[in-house]
């Protein structure tokens, strides 16, 4: 059985296996720390190109949201020294950023969360470096039709199921294989919280969604098996047949007749090609 329990100012803070509700002043905030993952996204549009190393753009992220009065909630979290996650072709995600530059035909994943007055914007998104084969613009396309797919499941009386189906089932159609291995996430003023987001599963099962629910929708999707394992680095998920993986990731709240993206680029930027 699901608990959910109402965000008061004597709730628990931590993280107890329930479900938080949130109130307008939550849903204020969370606008907030999204619209600067938002903008941390738009910024970096004209720097990924070739010859660019990842370490700057990680870089890049870091004075971008600490000059705006953020704090990037990936720096020092479990011993991680990065700003960002960059993920390359057939890393699933958590990529850490370096030395590596950017070549022509790369598919790349930024995954940015910065922390706003103690809200946690988390999100991330796909970019084409310079020519890309047909069949990996194919499959960025498919993942964030995928993740739109999901949103529009996310709303009152729905279940994680009903996400997790819909984007299943595109995927699935376009015989691309959907990541187990890693789900979306509350979140708020917690950067992981309950639930968890799976993005494999049957209609009507799962938590219900409920106005207050806030979390992230981050479906993985790759152009071969869906099997991932872990490098010895201890961060970085690559797919186990090197095929291609895309991810796209937005933070919505869930409101009485449908759900909020508090993610959504400011610039139109939300997929690509960027013009």
């Amino acid at each position: 059985m699901t608990d959910y329990v109402t965000v008061t100012p004597d709730a628990p803070a931590g993280r107890t296996g329930a479900i938080k509700l949130h109130g307008p002043a939550a849903f204020a905030g969370m606008h907030k720390a999204g619209r600067l993952a938002a903008e941390t996204l738009d910024m970096i549009v004209p720097h990924m190109v070739p010859g660019v190393a990842t370490g700057d753009i990680d870089d890049m992220i870091f004075r971008f949201i600490r000059d705006r009065g953020g704090v990037p909630a990936t720096l020092g979290y479990r011993g991680y020294t990065h700003s960002s996650c960059i993920s390359i072709n057939h890393v699933v995600c958590h990529g850490i950023p370096g030395e590596k530059t950017l070549k022509a035909g790369d598919i790349v994943n930024v995954d940015v969360t910065p922390i706003v007055d103690g809200w946690h914007g988390d999100s991330s998104r796909m970019y084409l470096i310079g020519d890309v084969p047909i069949k990996a613009k194919r499959l960025v396309d498919v993942t964030y039709e995928c993740l739109m797919l999901g949103i529009e499941q996310a709303k009152p009386g729905n279940h994680m199921g009903d996400v997790a189906s819909a984007i299943q089932v595109h995927a699935e159609k376009h015989r691309f294989g959907v990541v187990r291995d890693f789900c979306g996430h509350g979140l708020g003023q917690l950067f992981h919280d309950a639930p968890e987001v799976v993005h494999v599963g049957r209609p009507g099962t799962g938590p219900e969604l409920r106005p207050g629910m806030i979390f992230t929708i981050e479906p993985m999707i790759n152009i071969g098996r869906p099997d991932v394992k872990l490098l010895d680095d201890g961060w970085t998920a690559v797919t186990r047949d090197r095929s291609l993986s895309a991810q796209f990731e937005h933070s919505i709240g869930i409101t009485e007749d449908g759900c909020e993206i508090f993610t959504t680029s400011p610039a139109g930027l939300d997929r690509p090609p960027y013009a």
